[in-house]
């Protein structure tokens, strides 16, 4: 593995390159994205295409990204020229893409505004908000989080995020009559330090799930658009978003196995099935390497 800056007016975009480039085989390089998730969260995924160049990047503003634009929000257009300026960068080509969470969301804005610089994407639980049926009620839920946050931190903010993450079908009344939890629930630190500047718990990233994906420009793009869902999420609301995401495109989703980081292996403590999650990605993709 190889580590890279590319510098720009705005950014310090910091990625990594595993394997060769140009390709040894000529075959696309496989990008992987996501977001708030920087590179790091990739090891594991990537290890199981040792046949494959891989290029994994941390997002403008996290982990080793130094932003030099003054601000702080994630914003999906924003770091699509991201990831299109690194693509030319890479001088490579079209390339390939798997991109999970908000990843899939940048990447979906990457595919509407640069059609010519994805073959084909994989785009993994994409949080879409605008896409459900209740909508409304999922932008309450978001704000109830970041509200938990503001007035408590981490801890109470985390808890109360994957109380929303975790609830299964639409956010009813019985959603927002539960009382908040626990932080110790799970394993979470009940003291508050004093932070406000986390990616998922602030609204700094409310962007990205705010985004709703250009339908006509994603299906004039040649670029073949995957929708992709983990088996254990499909009720979930980023299953539920995958779902609606995949209706507006046309298709169904494709289930993958595991959650929401059903790729992870020991990262964020959040385990998956990453070997079998890559089988069925080299199967999407057509890679019988």
């Amino acid at each position: 593995m190889t580590t890279h800056v590319l510098s720009t007016p705005e950014v310090d975009l910091v990625h990594d390159i595993l394997g060769p480039l140009p390709t040894a085989d000529g075959s696309p390089p496989l990008v992987m994205i996501g977001q708030p998730m920087d590179a790091a969260g990739f090891r594991t995924l990537a290890s199981y295409f040792p046949d494959r160049t891989v290029v994994t990047y941390d997002p403008r503003g996290l982990g080793r990204s130094t932003r030099k634009d003054g601000r702080v929000d994630h914003v999906p257009g924003v770091q699509a020229a991201d990831v299109h300026a690194l693509i030319e960068a890479l001088g490579a080509g079209p390339v390939e893409m798997f991109a999970s969470s908000g990843g899939a969301v940048t990447a979906l804005a990457l595919v509407a505004a640069h059609p010519d610089d994805v073959t084909t994407l994989v785009a993994h639980e994409p949080p879409l908000i605008p896409v459900v049926p209740d909508a409304p009620a999922a932008e309450r839920a978001r704000a109830g989080v970041r509200d938990v946050y503001e007035a408590k931190g981490f801890g109470a903010g985390m808890a109360a995020f994957i109380q929303m993450t975790s609830w299964r079908g639409e956010y009813s009344d019985a959603y927002f009559a539960q009382p908040a939890p626990d932080p110790a629930a799970f394993g979470l630190p009940a003291e508050d330090d004093g932070s406000r500047g986390d990616p998922v718990l602030s609204d700094r990233s409310w962007a990205v799930s705010g985004y709703r994906p250009d339908v006509d420009a994603l299906a004039a793009a040649r670029t073949r658009v995957v929708i992709a869902v983990g088996e254990e999420s499909l009720d979930s609301f980023t299953g539920r978003a995958s779902a609606a995401t995949a209706e507006l495109l046309g298709q169904q989703p494709t289930v993958f196995p595991s959650h929401h980081g059903g790729f992870l292996g020991g990262e964020h403590g959040y385990a998956g099935q990453p070997e079998a999650f890559a089988r069925r990605l080299r199967e999407v993709l057509g890679d019988t390497g």
